[in-house]
């Protein structure tokens, strides 16, 4: 029987490559001379620090620049709540998404089966394994999801007949 996965992976490396852009960006920007600005990462999270909320939302601006440079979607950056640091700086949290989680998986499913479109979709951990007896079905389910409003890239792999 004809299936798919849709998954949401984000490829760190990529994500390395698109935060030294943005470390160099600040090196040689003019704006940023002096200032006390800097990104990095660890694990799937990215730490943001600027002088003032002004320069943190030039450096979300640089972030999603950068990742469409990439070919990161910026759409897996999830920005967490503004704190403040030491020195009247601020401090920012980006969560870089991987997987999908239970609600979007969930919601998901639910949306495939509103369609009446005649496929199974089966929650398999971080990512949905979708199956139909035609291809044509799988290729309008795929349709059908790419059209929904979802703030997460989502990649389709593993197509088989």
């Amino acid at each position: 029987m004809p299936s798919f996965d849709i998954v949401s992976k984000t490829d760190l490396a990529e994500v390395d490559n698109a935060l030294a852009g943005v470390t160099r960006e600040i090196a040689q920007r003019f704006d940023f001379k002096g200032a006390k600005c800097s990104v990095e990462r660890k694990d799937a999270s990215i730490t943001v620090l600027a002088d003032d909320d002004a320069k943190l939302r030039q450096m979300h601006e640089l972030l999603r620049v950068h990742f469409t440079r990439r070919s990161v979607d910026p759409k897996a950056l999830d920005f967490k709540t503004v704190e403040k640091a030491a020195g009247n700086t601020v401090r920012q949290e980006v969560v870089v998404k991987q997987g999908i989680d239970k609600d979007l998986a969930k919601r998901l499913v639910k949306e495939i089966k509103d369609s009446k479109i005649k496929v199974q979709a089966a929650i398999q951990g971080d990512e949905l394994r979708v199956t139909g007896k035609k291809r044509d079905e799988l290729q309008e389910t795929i349709a059908l999801v790419r059209k929904l409003d979802i703030q997460q890239p989502l990649q389709f792999i593993n197509f088989r007949d």
